[in-house]
């Protein structure tokens, strides 16, 4: 099997080979784009436009980052096409076109993000697709989640709220989302959930798990705590606007929340969660995912993927994407 290592072409060669890679891959992502616009739109316009999803806009940036952390590791492959990418092409617009069908904005955005993942895997080969594994991964976090959820963490928070209120020895009378107090009734509205704060720390949880820790059952704990910890703290806030409303009245105790919430609730809460996992950690990011000798590795994968050329990949992505332009009309 001819090894794909980049060490065998010149420094030229091998930077216009990579030109050439990463020029393909922004046609084919350009064609996706025209193909999946409705489904781009409605996400940009959840990141811009919904608070829960503003941490979204940061993703490119790090995704970026985390491809510039990789690239010692990219010169040492030669790109080369293969067909695991663009089964997995395939499958994401499938996925795409039954979100539409159902008209499941979730549905539809999760797969037109592993179509492009499937574009970039098809071009790049193998090899490189597990050298940047992670980065391909982290992109599947520009779908917008979490509203789903939104009622449950409505009943944790209220249930740890009303806890504290009555432990704090103020009258409190509790149905469901709405807590009666000496100083009015108060709901736990769906902006009062948590689902923002918990769903970026999610988001930024799994990254420090990819790039400090290399052990799993660490990971583990430490995505444990970026769960429970929003959770517990926005029930703790929630119940310290309560308890300030008691001497100050609700109005004043509601925009003192909304300004701590804003700037300085969330940033409290991941200094406390990374600052006490700090001593824990176990690598620099630079240290994180596969290397180049890591990819060559998986000789089982890379068979499987065979060594179509460029062309040939080409062309199959343009069949597939006229074929699922046809079916999106008859859908």
């Amino acid at each position: 099997m001819q090894l794909d290592v980049a060490s065998a072409e010149s420094p030229t060669q091998e930077g216009r080979s990579w030109s050439g890679v990463v020029l393909r891959v922004l046609v084919a992502w350009a064609a996706l784009f025209a193909l999946t616009f409705r489904e781009w739109t409605r996400m940009a316009h959840q990141w811009w436009n919904i608070d829960t999803y503003s941490h979204i806009l940061l993703i490119p940036a790090i995704i970026a980052w985390l491809v510039w952390l990789q690239r010692e590791e990219l010169r040492k492959i030669r790109p080369s096409a293969g067909w695991i990418g663009v089964a997995w092409l395939a499958l994401g617009l499938v996925v795409w076109l039954a979100g539409r069908a159902l008209d499941i904005n979730l549905i539809a955005q999760a797969g037109t993000l592993a179509a492009f993942q499937g574009a970039a895997m098809a071009m790049i080969g193998t090899r490189a697709s597990l050298v940047l594994a992670f980065p391909l991964f982290y992109s599947s976090f520009l779908v917008p989640f979490g509203d789903e959820i939104i009622p449950q963490l409505q009943a944790i928070t209220a249930h740890i709220t009303t806890w504290l209120t009555v432990a704090s020895g103020i009258e409190t009378v509790s149905d469901g989302i709405y807590i009666d107090t000496p100083a009015g009734l108060f709901i736990v509205a769906e902006a009062c959930s948590g689902v923002k704060f918990l769903i970026a720390m999610v988001t930024l949880g799994i990254l420090v798990a990819h790039a400090c820790f290399t052990s799993w059952k660490r990971r583990f704990w430490f995505l444990f705590a970026c769960v429970v910890v929003p959770i517990i703290a926005n029930g703790v806030r929630a119940w310290a606007t309560i308890f300030i409303a008691q001497y100050v009245g609700a109005e004043a105790a509601g925009s003192f929340d909304h300004i701590v919430y804003g700037w300085f609730f969330f940033g409290i809460v991941i200094a406390l969660v990374l600052g006490v996992a700090w001593r824990w950690f176990q690598r620099d990011p630079e240290d994180a995912g596969f290397t180049a000798e890591e990819a060559t590795g998986f000789l089982a994968i890379v068979r499987f993927d065979g060594a179509p050329t460029a062309m040939h990949v080409g062309l199959a992505i343009a069949a597939v994407l006229i074929a699922f332009a046809v079916l999106v009309r008859l859908v």
